[in-house]
């Protein structure tokens, strides 16, 4: 299409090419190819479940490397709460007085009758909460939770509300990453590295939070605390079409760029310099009263991941140098398909020792990542798939049901099978055998994007996002996938979700 000097301002101001917003055009015409499921990831068939005694080996390699290793902490933490707030807004603009109770809104009459349970319920207190408990002034109250007039919960990003109550304090998530960190990802030095990707909006708030209990929680665990933000990058927004695939514009013309999905942030996660990285989301901490079990297998997956990377890069230096017996190749085949899910052809498919070396090299010499893997309890989201490429390959995926075309049956079916959920809990390595560090670019499957439909001024639109974070900007990554306890998997998507087990200990 033809674009005038103002857009092509436009398109430049934002980081990006005619090129790839011609491209972004394309894929709204086009759509987005499907995976081929071909079977879930189960037990002995691409998920690994780990016994005691192997996982105390797993938390004793983990433990001795990071030591000297840089470990960091990758938080995405850019989403404001509002969706947390959902049935507190739909309450607001739905109460009537005169023709309701609260009866008829169970979400919002759990949290009004058990808001004395909430970690900020003492925040409360100077804005007269107990006099509007007295009088059943419920609108009031959820006013205090979500407005300017009390907390600004509504406003606020997810990470800076307060989640959990302790005997002498209550902390934000944002402070229960901070405390995580300092149990799994600290050094010889005392270096605990953490990396939050954010709005900009929220970047002051952010900043404040931290220095306002660094200091605390250094002191604490006699830990130096080494924090980073960034957001996401304006060169992944994509622009919009209604449903004819013309652009969407505002009142005065502007092309209206939005940002891609959480898939935009493997352009943040590639500028971490680091040997190992964990990956967890802002709202999936939990109280010091269950963090054992936390503890532990963030630690396994990290040793699984440890144990497998030492093995790959000894092979990859191995062949490199060209001066070995062949009889390795048969060891390196074993290897791959007992612990990275990878059945390698056979060496007399190639011609010589060189060109199997240099294919070997292209298989095993990619990022790796350990995901771990609850059971499926009926949690919306995305499990571990074997999919079937478009060069007839299988491989293990995290797959999302927008994905999947669920109007094919047998498609549907295999997903419906999945034993497993995806509960966004990875440990990363980003490094080469040769210490180089990956262009993570190099391994995302551009296919893997997806088409949403939102509304713009009441019209439909349709948006774009990017290839997913843990799905196609990992797609061509070594996955490994391993089972762990559902106690390790404590979300908070609603305010209702604080009164759980594992965030409350009335």
């Amino acid at each position: 299409m033809e674009f005038s000097k103002k857009d092509l301002e436009q398109i430049e101001n934002h980081n990006l090419s005619v090129f790839q917003v011609e491209k972004q055009l394309e894929n709204f015409k086009k759509g987005f190819p499907f995976v081929n499921l071909e079977k879930p990831a189960v037990i002995g068939d691409g998920l690994l479940r780990i016994e005691d005694e192997k996982a105390k080996e797993y938390v004793n390699i983990f433990e001795e490397y990071v030591s000297d290793a840089k470990v960091v902490k990758f938080v995405p933490a850019s989403g404001a709460a509002t969706r947390m707030f959902k049935d507190l807004y739909d309450f607001k603009s739905s109460f009537d007085s005169t023709k309701n109770t609260l009866q008829d809104f169970p979400k919002v009459k759990e949290v009004i009758e058990r808001i004395k349970d909430f970690a900020f319920y003492e925040k409360l207190l100077p804005f007269g909460i107990e006099k509007l408990l007295e009088e059943k002034k419920y609108l009031q109250i959820i006013d205090l939770i979500l407005e300017e007039s009390g907390l600004a919960y509504g406003q606020s990003p997810k990470a800076t509300i307060v989640f959990h109550k302790y005997n002498d304090e209550v902390r934000t998530a944002f402070e229960e990453h901070l405390v995580e960190a300092a149990t799994y990802c600290v050094n010889n030095k005392r270096e605990v590295n953490l990396h939050f990707t954010i709005s900009e909006n929220h970047k002051e708030k952010f900043s404040q939070l931290f220095e306002s209990v660094r200091e605390k929680y250094e002191s604490r665990f006699d830990c130096k605390y080494i924090v980073e933000f960034s957001e996401q990058k304006s060169s992944t927004d994509t622009v919009a079409v209604y449903l004819d695939n013309s652009l969407v514009r505002d009142n005065e013309g502007n092309i209206i760029f939005r940002p891609s999905g959480h898939g935009a942030l493997i352009e943040n996660l590639n500028d971490i310099d680091a040997d190992l990285i964990f990956i967890k989301n802002i709202d999936n901490v939990i109280h010091d009263k269950f963090k054992d079990t936390t503890y532990k297998y963030k630690k396994v997956l990290a040793g699984v991941l440890v144990s497998l990377k030492s093995k790959v890069d000894y092979y990859l230096n191995v062949i490199s140098k060209q001066s070995f017996d062949v009889s390795i190749f048969e060891e390196i085949k074993a290897f791959c398909k007992s612990s990275l899910a990878i059945d390698l052809k056979d060496f007399s498919d190639f011609e010589d020792k060189e060109k199997y070396c240099d294919y070997i090299i292209e298989i095993l010499n990619k990022p790796i990542r350990v995901c771990g893997m609850v059971k499926n309890e009926g949690q919306p989201g995305g499990g571990p798939f074997w999919i079937r490429n478009t060069n007839n390959e299988l491989s293990l995926q995290i797959v999302e049901s927008a994905q999947v075309d669920m109007e094919n049956i047998s498609q549907k079916e295999v997903f419906s099978n999945s034993t497993h959920f995806n509960p966004v809990d990875l440990v990363c390595s980003v490094k080469s055998f040769d210490g180089k560090k990956f262009e993570l670019k190099d391994f995302v499957d551009y296919n893997m994007g997806f088409i949403t439909e939102k509304s713009q001024q009441a019209q439909k639109i349709k948006a774009q996002e990017s290839p997913g974070l843990w799905n196609g900007s990992m797609a061509n990554w070594i996955s490994i996938f391993v089972e762990v306890p559902l106690e390790t998997f404590t979300p908070v998507k609603t305010i209702n979700n604080l009164l759980d087990k594992g965030h409350n200990t009335f």
